[in-house]
């Protein structure tokens, strides 16, 4: 009596023959009659299938920062006193627009508002 080795797949699956063997494919819902160990009904949906299972875990998306108006953020300086303003356009002493400096913030150390440029940052 002859022993047919497990690994032999030509011998131990067999090819369906009636109506009812027939499987779809999990990637494009294709019937296909199977072959051995076939799951899929073509090397393209094989690989689909394989890249769908292998491809990476999406990452959430980084939070937006709110939205800022770049008046708020910006140095204004007068051009009759030379009094400097953070966020604000208008001197109100002499009641005309101030000019603007550019991107600053408030001294840590004085709370007077400073621009980047006066820093020699750019």
């Amino acid at each position: 009596m002859t022993q047919t080795p497990p690994d032999d797949d030509i011998t131990t699956t067999t090819t369906p023959t009636t109506t009812s063997d027939w499987l779809l494919c999990p990637v494009c819902a294709t019937p296909f009659r199977r072959v051995r160990r076939q799951r899929f009904c073509s090397d393209n949906c094989r690989k689909t299938a394989w890249s769908r299972r292998h491809q990476p875990a999406l990452q959430p998306a980084p939070p937006v920062p709110p939205a800022r108006r770049r008046r708020d953020a910006t140095v204004y300086s007068c051009p009759s006193c030379q009094e400097r303003f953070y966020g604000e356009q208008w001197c109100h002493d002499c009641n005309q627009p101030a000019t603007r400096v550019g991107p600053g913030g408030l001294c840590p150390h004085c709370d007077q508002p400073v621009a980047h440029t006066d820093l020699g940052v750019s």
